[in-house]
């Protein structure tokens, strides 16, 4: 009889800490799909010496792309821990379009981890990169980012947006997402109003 085609799926897997690129060394070694998000940030050491490092987004996870019954191979990785979510002992699998966006997305706009967020504004992406996801707006000094959270894993990631890329998420509309009208520009515009100092308010 034929082999049954392997149905691949993404899926979340925890690690022990500091063990994300091991893991994906390990996983690379063995031809297993996988996916480390990283970012890239600058250091510099009490010497004085300033370097860039690339640091798993997500602290403590990597994602991987296999058939479910093939998990053990997964499994065997040192550093690896368990899968994420599920239930009866199967793990939940991740939409491929929220992976693929990810792995898209990502290398085009700066991100950073950011703490878990659960209330606040909520906005679309509706152009260029990652467009199409949804997030909370927060400030970051003079720009605007737009906090991502994975529910599986519950990890959130911030990327640095313009205001014109978004469009207000309005909860209590019951209309489908892709029939709903951009909310107006002033909105936006309001958002990107610079934030003056107290000594500049009061000379205005």
């Amino acid at each position: 009889m034929p082999e049954k085609p392997l149905s691949l799926c993404w899926y979340a897997v925890y690690t022990a800490p500091r063990h994300e690129k091991r893991v994906s060394q390990y996983l690379t070694q063995r031809a297993i799909e996988h996916y480390l998000p990283i970012y890239h940030v600058r250091r510099k050491w009490r010497n004085g010496l300033t370097v860039t490092l690339d640091l798993p987004l997500f602290p403590g996870y990597i994602f991987v792309r296999i058939d479910r019954n093939k998990r053990v191979r997964v499994l065997e990785a040192p550093g690896v821990l368990s899968f994420v979510g599920g239930t009866g002992g199967k793990p939940a699998s991740l939409p491929e379009t929220e992976i693929d966006a990810l792995r898209s997305g990502l290398p085009l706009r700066h991100a950073e981890p950011h703490p878990l967020l659960t209330v606040g504004q909520r906005a679309r992406i509706r152009s260029g990169a990652l467009a199409g996801m949804e997030g909370v707006v927060v400030r970051k000094k003079n720009s605007l980012r737009v906090v991502l959270t994975m529910d599986m894993i519950m990890q959130s990631v911030s990327v640095e947006v313009d205001g014109s890329e978004l469009e207000i998420v309005d909860s209590s509309d019951p209309r489908p997402e892709h029939s709903r009208r951009p909310e107006p520009a002033p909105s936006v515009t309001v958002r990107r109003e610079k934030i003056l100092s107290p000594a500049q308010s009061t000379r205005m």
